[in-house]
C-alpha cells in the first residue's frame, strides 16, 4: 500500500491519468481515484482510465495547426497520453485519431502496474483538506464533490451542454455509395464520405429539424447553453439552410472518386478502431431520441442499412470560473497545494486536458519535492492556453480550445496563413527548448 503522504489525484480521465503518471515519474507516490465503474457517468461506457467520449480524434496532427502544435509540445515533455495515442493511431487523414478501446485499456494497464501508483475505484465526496491534491474530476464531476468544490470556491459552477456522435458498423455502410477520401487529398484517404445532392440534403434537413429530441435531465432544452465547438447537428440545422454545409457537411475539398464531381453536401465517417469495424459520424453530436436518430440518419445515402452500436447522447458539462480561481501554474489561488486540470478548468478538447494534466501533475510533484511550481512560456501553446484561462474576463469566461489566436503576436506581419502558423510553431518549440534548458531538464527530441 502507498503511504498517506502520497499525492491524491481525483479523476481518471485524460487529465488525471496524465497527472498521476507525471507525479509517479518524478518518484512521488500517488493515489489515483476514479469513480467508474462503482458509479458510471451519463457519457462514459466503460470503467477504463482516459476513456474517450465524444470522438476518437485528438485533432489535427500537423504541428503547424494549433492542436498539432500542442501534440508536439506534449511529446517533447514526455506525455503518456500522446505517447499512447501515437502507439494506437488509426488512419484519419490529417488528424491524430486512436483505437479508443485499445488506447484506454493500455493506459489503464500501464498505470495500474506502476509501482508508485495506486488506483482506487471510489466516489470521492470531498476535497481532502490537507496534503497535495490534483482535482481532475472532469465536466461530469460527482454531485457531492461538485457541491464541496462550490462551497470551497464560494462560486457557482458555469455550464454548457455537450453531445457525442453515433457510431455505426463498417459492414452496414453501402460502399457502392460511400467513397474513401480525405479533404483536399490530404494524408491517407481515411474517411468514408456519403455524398448528397441538393434534393437529398434539403429532405434530410427538413426531417432533422422536425425530429423529436430526448429530454435533458438537468434543464429544459430551450434553456440549454451549447458549446459552439460541439453543437448538436439538429441545432445547426435550425440555424439555417446552409449552416451544416458550411460546417461538418461541407463538400469543399472533396470529390466523388467515381464521378470526379463535388457533391452538394457530404457526411464524413471516421474510423474508430484499427480493424475498421466501427465508424464515427463526424460532427453528428446529437440529442435526438434514439429511434429518431435511426430514422433520420438512415436517410443519408450509403447509410440506409446502418447498424448503430452507439447512438448519440447529450450531457451537461460543468467548469469553474478559472480566471477568478486559478494561477497559470494551475494552483488554486486560495490554496496552492490544490491544483486542477482538464475540462473542469475551462480548457476544451482531449489534448488540452492532457496538457493540463501534465502541468498540474508536474507542479504537484515539484511542490512535494520543495521546488517552485512551473509556468510555461506564453509563446508556447500550452503556456498561452493556461495564461488565457487564468487571466480572461471572469464575466464572459467560456471553454477555450487550443488556437493561434491566444498566442502573442509575432514580431512581424506574415500574410500567408501557412507561413504565419509555421512561424508560431517554430517560435513555440524554440521557446520550449530554451525553457527546458534553463531548467536543466532534458528535452525529448
Amino acid at each position: 500500500m502507498i503511504e498517506k503522504q502520497a499525492i491524491q489525484v481525483i479523476g481518471g480521465g485524460l487529465a488525471g491519468t496524465e497527472a498521476a503518471w507525471q507525479i509517479a515519474q518524478a518518484g512521488i507516490p500517488v493515489v489515483l481515484h476514479e469513480m467508474r465503474p462503482v458509479r458510471q457517468s451519463p457519457a462514459h461506457h466503460t470503467g477504463e482510465l482516459a476513456e474517450l467520449v465524444c470522438s476518437n480524434s485528438f485533432g489535427a496532427q500537423s504541428s503547424d495547426r494549433a492542436a498539432g502544435l500542442l501534440h508536439e509540445e506534449l511529446r517533447r515533455l514526455g506525455s503518456i497520453i500522446i505517447s499512447k495515442a501515437d502507439e494506437h493511431f488509426v488512419p484519419a487523414g490529417g488528424a491524430l485519431a486512436v483505437d479508443r478501446g485499445q488506447f484506454s485499456h493500455d493506459l489503464t494497464e500501464t498505470l495500474a502496474n506502476h509501482p508508485l501508483i495506486e488506483l482506487r475505484r471510489n466516489v470521492f465526496p470531498k476535497i481532502p483538506t490537507d496534503g497535495i491534491v490534483v482535482l481532475a474530476s472532469g465536466p461530469l464531476t460527482a454531485p457531492e464533490l461538485a457541491e464541496d468544490l462550490r462551497q470551497f470556491t464560494g462560486m457557482e459552477y458555469m455550464s454548457f451542454f455537450d453531445a457525442a456522435s453515433p457510431i455505426i458498423t463498417g459492414e452496414s455502410i453501402n460502399r457502392d455509395i460511400a467513397f474513401m477520401a480525405s479533404r483536399y487529398d490530404k494524408g491517407e484517404a481515411a474517411y468514408l464520405n456519403c455524398p448528397m445532392n441538393k434534393e437529398q440534403y434539403l429532405h434530410f434537413l427538413q426531417e432533422l429539424c422536425k425530429a423529436e429530441q430526448a429530454e435533458l435531465k438537468d434543464f429544459e432544452i430551450e434553456t440549454a447553453k451549447f458549446f459552439e465547438g460541439c453543437l448538436p447537428i439538429e441545432e445547426m440545422a435550425r440555424r439555417g439552410e446552409d449552416t451544416m454545409r458550411y460546417g461538418p457537411l461541407k463538400p469543399v475539398g472533396l470529390s466523388d472518386t467515381r464521378t470526379g464531381e463535388r457533391p452538394y453536401a457530404v457526411i464524413q465517417l471516421r474510423q474508430e478502431d484499427k480493424a475498421g469495424q466501427l465508424w464515427n459520424m463526424v460532427g453528428f453530436q446529437t440529442n435526438l431520441r434514439w429511434g429518431e436518430q435511426k430514422r433520420v440518419f438512415k436517410l443519408i445515402p450509403g447509410l440506409e442499412e446502418a447498424e448503430f452500436v452507439r447512438f448519440g447522447v447529450m450531457h451537461r458539462n460543468t467548469f469553474i470560473n478559472a480566471p477568478e480561481l486559478l494561477q497559470p501554474s494551475l494552483q488554486f489561488k486560495k490554496r496552492p497545494t490544490l491544483l486542477a486540470a482538464g475540462q473542469l478548468i475551462g480548457t476544451e478538447g482531449y489534448t488540452a486536458a492532457s496538457a493540463g494534466g501534465w502541468l498540474a501533475g508536474t507542479n504537484a510533484a515539484r511542490i512535494a519535492l520543495g521546488k517552485e511550481p512551473l509556468v510555461l512560456p506564453p509563446t508556447t501553446m500550452m503556456g498561452a492556453l493556461f495564461e488565457f484561462i487564468s487571466s480572461a474576463s471572469p464575466k464572459h469566461f467560456q471553454p477555450m480550445p487550443p488556437n493561434f489566436g491566444i498566442l502573442p503576436e509575432l514580431g512581424k506581419k506574415i500574410k500567408s496563413k501557412p507561413e504565419r502558423y509555421g512561424a508560431y510553431r517554430d517560435r513555440s518549440l524554440a521557446a520550449l527548448q530554451s525553457w527546458h534548458t534553463q531548467l536543466r531538464t532534458p528535452v525529448m527530441l
